[in-house]
């Protein structure tokens, strides 16, 4: 018999032939092979081919009416022929229409069907194999959006648990409860560092450890002046083949820029378990080998995560963060669609969960805001942060308001980890040399550079820019910096010359915020109103009540300019 080869199923759930043949107006009867619930099909194909063999993919519904059968079929190999090869192919079953070439389904194939494990419907003269076709696609739909459904579900619980006070737990109860198992949480050093959901058997326990082990990125090799050069070691260039028991054949293990497969996963001799450092561990019995000269992996990508089996137990772990050693594995009965995507974003919460505290960074700006609350001063602060010159930047979402997940993605796009949530603006402290570039979905206001003692008017500068950039719909807005007039006039009369033009407006800061906005944006009644969130005419009856208390005619372009050099002195 030829070897079945897996099937190249599409990114789209499964459709369980159970659930096709419950579908009263096709009125499908199975005939033959095997009634096992879990026997899922991803395609439907129609073939009047002998041998259809070259033609599938695997995992299909093969429709045929029979057209291909010979009239002495049934007294050779021609249906064990036939359908050993759609067997081989990875269909998942076979339908057989029934008029008008064939009144009943040939014996000689329904025991064929028996033989050879292959799933037999009779399709009835009154249901077309469109119609067939039409109803796995509605079920694949139907699965489709309950997936999405479930992720989205999974993606807020997840995100509001990471926002607990004991995020890291949090996170690994709700992640634990979605999938219906055990998480865990590995330390570098490949303990176990936090745990939640039902224990696993001793087995799993093990596997999953050393499957952990697949994806920890190794430390660096201390240098042996007494070992010769990887590249110049004469000897083999592998290590010696040990016994592996099956947690360390990984099924599945990815990598970030998906090139080719890991060493785990490809087919040949099976590696030998995976130690903590991800490296193959010896045998408890057998005395240690020499190292190896170079490791046959070297140069390739390690993989972000892998998946396994031990017995009934589905195992899958994912690195976290950027080298930190952390790992995140999950422990399940079963393994459903959408499980992939609800662990990776666990993952994704828990990197910025624990790669938060791990670096020299990370305790710099712990430290900075530990003294900030105890009353040192900004000046003095500043420093730890690793530089002197800062962007402040105001963000909103296109969409919808901003969460912390989608927060700190923005942060590590600016590339700072400074950020601070509001209700419906990001603030993010950039350092100056890194310039900020447009987000998609976003709208970004970005201040001058400033160091600590400018912050408070860099924030007020971003929050202006953002304002101007959402009225005029433009992605980023920069607050310009080039010299002006206004920096030929000596700072103390400047500022005495503004507060005495603004009097009138002096404790109204709604008036004196509405000017401001309206004379930056050329005086547009809707752009204005766009920015702060206001009718429009609303801006107007400020803005007569501006010309009013100022006594001035706000047409004339000179009192625009006066008034323009005070307010920004405010």
């Amino acid at each position: 018999m030829p070897e079945t080869i897996a099937p190249a199923v599409p990114p789209t759930p499964p459709v369980p032939l159970q659930a096709l043949l419950a579908r009263e107006d096709l009125a499908l009867r199975q005939i033959a092979g095997p009634a096992d619930p879990g026997i899922v099909i991803h395609w439907a194909h129609t073939s009047e081919m002998a041998d259809p063999y070259p033609y599938l993919l695997g995992g299909e519904l093969l429709l045929t009416a029979g057209v291909h059968i010979p009239e002495a079929a049934g007294s050779g190999t021609y249906f064990e022929d036939y359908v050993s090869r759609i067997v081989a192919a990875g269909g998942a079953a076979l339908g057989f229409g029934l008029a008008p070439v064939h009144d009943t389904v040939p014996r000689a194939l329904v025991a064929a069907c028996e033989r050879y494990g292959l799933p037999l419907l009779e399709v009835p003269p009154q249901t077309t194999f469109s119609g067939v076709a039409r109803a796995v696609w509605q079920l694949m739909a139907q699965a489709r959006l309950a997936e999405l459904r479930r992720v989205t579900e999974a993606q807020q619980s997840l995100a509001a648990a990471a926002s607990r006070p004991d995020p890291v737990p949090s996170v690994l109860r709700r992640l634990a409860q979605r999938l219906g198992g055990r998480a865990v949480l590995y330390g570098p050093d490949g303990t176990e560092v936090a745990a939640a959901g039902p224990q696993t058997p001793e087995a799993a326990r093990t596997a999953l450890a050393q499957l952990a082990g697949v994806v920890r990125p190794a430390p660096p090799a201390p240098a042996d002046p007494g070992r010769p050069h990887p590249a110049t070691a004469p000897g083999p260039t592998t290590a010696p083949a040990a016994p592996a028991g099956p947690a360390a054949r990984p099924r599945h293990a990815s990598t970030a820029p998906a090139t080719r497969p890991h060493p785990a996963s490809a087919p040949g001799p099976a590696a030998p378990p995976a130690g903590p450092q991800g490296r193959p561990r010896p045998s408890s019995t057998a005395p240690l080998a020499p190292a190896p000269a170079a490791s046959p992996t070297a140069g390739r990508p390690h993989p972000t995560s892998a998946t396994d089996t031990c017995g009934p137990t589905h195992l899958a772990v994912y690195a976290l963060g950027a080298g930190a050693g952390f790992v995140l594995g999950v422990a399940s009965s079963r393994r459903d669609p959408g499980d992939h995507t609800i662990a990776s974003v666990a993952a994704v919460l828990l990197s910025l969960l624990t790669g938060e505290h791990q670096s020299a960074a990370g305790a710099a700006r712990s430290s900075a805001l530990v003294r900030l609350l105890l009353g040192a001063p900004p000046e003095q602060v500043a420093p730890l942060l690793g530089t002197a010159q800062w962007l402040v930047v105001h963000a909103r979402p296109e969409a919808q308001a901003p969460d912390a997940v989608a927060a700190s993605a923005l942060g590590a796009a600016l590339g700072s980890p400074l950020v601070d949530l509001a209700d419906d603006v990001v603030r993010v402290l950039v350092p100056a040399d890194r310039e900020p570039a447009p987000q998609s979905g976003w709208t970004l206001g970005v201040s001058a550079a400033a160091g600590p003692a400018q912050w408070p008017a860099a924030d007020t500068q971003a929050a202006r820019a953002l304002a101007r950039a959402r009225a005029t719909r433009t992605p980023l807005v920069r607050h310009a910096a080039r010299p002006a007039l206004a920096d030929l006039v000596p700072a103390a009369d400047a500022d005495t010359h503004a507060r005495t033009l603004l009097a009138p407006l002096a404790g109204q800061a709604a008036l004196a915020e509405t000017l401001r906005t309206w004379l930056s944006l050329h005086g547009s009644w809707d752009r204005t109103a766009v920015a702060l969130g206001v009718h429009r005419n609303t801006v107007r009856q400020r803005i007569a009540r501006c010309a009013a208390l100022l006594a001035a005619d706000l047409d004339d372009p000179d009192v625009r300019m006066e008034l323009w050099f005070a307010l920004r002195r405010t």
